[in-house]
């Protein structure tokens, strides 16, 4: 089933039978693999992407429900105000461990940022509870958003 798709403000056509993973779709036929596949079952949060500007985990999002909804992914977040400065913050206090989880970490922290321009650490708690670390970056994960927070105030 040929599907288009507006991704990263590219529109683009795939092949994709209907019950196929949006986030197999990036990474398979488009070879966008800033996206992650952690859990499958949309527990873990390494496969989050934004839809029509909200998180969403894209190992359960299907291809034939994304309509003509905006797609963006890891790839273009910097495009976006709240996304350079969420990633400056995440450089600027070397957050990543290893580094699996981040791109998910960081498409959800712009979704918190999006909604609540100052969180507090329980707003982010609260907000990103879902986006496993393995490593257990947590706390600097949470002075990440803290800092890309005052980076947008500034």
């Amino acid at each position: 089933m040929s599907t288009t798709l507006k991704i990263n403000g590219e529109t683009r056509t795939v092949e994709a039978e209907p019950g196929t993973p949006l986030l197999w779709v990036l990474r398979d036929e488009l070879k966008m693999t800033g996206t992650k596949f952690g859990c499958g079952v949309a527990s873990c949060g390494a496969c989050t992407v934004h839809m029509a500007g909200e998180p969403v985990r894209s190992c359960q999002t299907y291809i034939e429900d994304i309509e003509d909804a905006e797609i963006t992914t890891i790839e273009a977040i910097h495009d976006d105000k709240i996304g350079a400065a969420v990633q400056q913050a995440w450089l600027e206090l070397d957050v990543v461990q290893c580094g699996y989880c981040q791109s998910g970490q960081i498409m959800s922290a712009v979704g918190l940022l999006r909604e609540t321009p100052k969180p507090t650490a329980e707003d982010i708690d609260a907000y990103m509870w879902g986006n496993a670390c393995r490593c257990a970056t947590y706390q600097r994960i949470r002075a990440a958003v803290l800092r890309a927070s005052d980076i947008l105030e500034a």
